[in-house]
């Protein structure tokens, strides 16, 4: 709770959606569990000047590495399609060898 408290949430309602919509999709049982890792990690790092498509790509192997380099595992995580996240690897230069 106190991850989620302390988010300033730079997409607003959008992305807090987003997040509780994913946390819903990630939970098994009657608990939810909010993966409050994305924020705390998202909170530490700092972008400084990257691209959007360099702060995609690191962000993308990042969850790779937490999921021990499954695709349908990450896609899930990023709450995306494995298609799109096939997309984005190809678009992003990301390959087997990368993970």
């Amino acid at each position: 709770m106190k991850a989620l408290v302390s988010w300033t949430w730079p997409g607003n309602v959008r992305e807090l959606e987003n997040f509780i919509e994913r946390s819903v999709i990630l939970s098994s049982g009657p608990s939810l569990r909010a993966p409050v890792g994305e924020l705390i990690a998202a909170s530490v790092e700092t972008t400084g000047g990257s691209t959007l498509e360099e702060v995609e790509r690191e962000y993308i192997l990042r969850v790779f590495r937490e999921t021990g380099g499954v695709v349908s595992a990450t896609a899930t995580r990023l709450g995306i399609p494995r298609t799109t996240l096939n997309a984005m690897m190809t678009k992003l230069g990301i390959s087997r060898s990368d993970l």
